[in-house]
């Protein structure tokens, strides 16, 4: 029997038992299962906060992305039960798309809620399983903001599934501030529920590298910083220019022009352009894309450089198709000491390779290409670092890599293009902040989110 032939009660009172009988068999586990658990804390801990509505998120999230061999925790409780019902099974196998997300409530229902998942746009009715959810749950409002994981029941509905994080109603600021907390500690469940988003965010890296390469002529380049910062910026604008052109934008024409075959007035088009910033051009593109004209549900977010490397010396733009574009202000020093014959002696060498070790912003990839171009000097330089003279490139790089919290598969780079709707939202925040700020004071703070 499929859980939909079930009644509603029936089907959660039992989803309800049969999760509790799930997470016993994970926590109570031994061997190769206790061992994956352990792995997979460590590595989620490491990330998060740490406090106990995350450390119980993990395990909910371990039932679904952990792996044990070949097989996920949910297929080895299935096959370890063999006395489960049909209707058992299929409602657990259910739970593979399960995934945590950043909901808004829509609509407050007799039995449940209607959310909204902030970083997809998709909508879920969403029922408590159990008395004591539904009791915690039954003082939320419409328009709150929630952090929760959601499992199917069956095509029409979800459950609640694990511990939820109430962040109250959320002003566009804080909100942008909360999906952009979300995407560092939750990269793998940016669009869990929306492949089609996800797989065009990384199509866009791919293309993001290939215009790079076309632009600068190599994938990596080394420039003063204020130098970069206007080839940057140069890049971007053919970049625009390219788009406007592939959506059947003229861009040589004057915005006067634009708004008058669009059937509206240039007062509209350039107030529009004020509150969010953005030149006649962006916005143009916008309009366009909300007339119906525009065929990607994704937009390009605006590269720029930070403060401090626009003042540096030297800063090398790297770029790769799968993780992304890279701007490091010590990578002409790195080479120069991996470069010499006596580089084990060049003053601030340990400095910078602890540098490159511990900095979040020094990336697996960066030393993969280091270790491609300077094998035998990268090789000595770590085995004196570490004190491991039997330390060897070829074998024991990864290790040493995830030892510092370095992941040796790429997230989902920052250039990677972001649905319409978040990319909106932060315009909007920016826009908010900006216009709370007193005039002539301060300058932009840079806000935790999808850039």
């Amino acid at each position: 029997m499929e859980p939909r032939d079930l009644p509603v009660d029936v089907i959660l009172k039992r989803s309800h038992e049969l999760k509790q009988a799930l997470v016993d068999f994970v926590l109570d586990a031994e061997g190769e299962l206790a061992a994956a658990l352990e792995t997979y804390a460590a590595v989620k801990l490491r990330r998060g906060s740490g406090d106990s509505t995350h450390q119980d998120l993990i395990v909910d999230s371990f039932l679904v992305e952990g792996q044990v061999g070949n097989q996920s925790p949910l297929e080895l409780f299935i096959d370890s039960y063999q006395d489960l019902s049909e209707s058992d099974r299929n409602l657990i196998n259910n739970w593979h798309r399960s995934f945590i997300g950043l909901f808004a409530i829509t609509s407050i229902l007799p039995d449940g809620f209607e959310l909204m998942n902030w970083l997809t746009d998709k909508r879920y009715i969403v029922k408590p399983n159990n008395p004591q959810t539904l009791q915690t749950l039954s003082r939320l409002k419409v328009g709150e903001i929630l952090l929760t994981r959601i499992s199917p029941v069956n095509n029409s509905y979800w459950m609640f599934s694990g511990p939820h994080t109430l962040m109250g109603k959320l002003g566009k600021p804080k909100l942008a501030v909360a999906i952009g907390n979300f995407k560092e500690n939750y990269k793998n469940n940016l669009y869990s529920d929306a492949p089609d988003l996800l797989e065009e965010a990384w199509k866009s890296v791919e293309k993001y590298h290939q215009q790079f390469v076309d632009f600068f002529g190599s994938d990596e380049i080394t420039l003063p910083g204020y130098q970069l910062n206007k080839k940057i910026a140069e890049f971007q604008e053919l970049l625009t220019e390219q788009n406007l052109a592939a959506a059947g934008i003229d861009s040589s024409k004057s915005l006067a022009e634009i708004a008058e075959e669009a059937g509206v007035s240039e007062e509209e088009i350039q107030t529009a352009a004020a509150e969010v910033g953005a030149d006649s051009k962006v916005v143009s593109q916008l309009f366009k894309g909300d007339s119906g004209n525009g065929k990607s549900k994704m937009v390009m977010p605006k590269v720029d450089l930070p403060a401090e490397l626009k003042k540096a010396e030297q800063v090398t733009a790297i770029s790769h198709p799968r993780w992304g574009q890279m701007f490091v202000p010590t990578y002409s020093r790195m080479q120069e000491i991996l470069s010499s014959e006596d580089g084990q002696n060049i003053e601030g060498n340990e400095k910078l390779i602890r540098h490159y070790l511990e900095d979040k912003s020094i990336n697996a990839f960066i030393w993969y290409r280091l270790a491609q171009k300077y094998p035998t000097q990268l090789e000595k330089v770590l085995q004196n670092f570490l004190q491991r003279p039997e330390f060897s490139l070829r074998t024991d790089l990864d290790s040493l890599l995830q030892e510092f919290d370095k992941p040796t598969e790429p997230d989902l780079p920052e250039i990677a293009s972001v649905p319409i709707h978040l990319h909106n939202l932060f315009q909007e925040a920016i826009t908010e902040v900006n216009k709370s700020k007193p005039k002539g004071k301060g300058q932009k703070k840079s806000t935790k989110g999808f850039k």
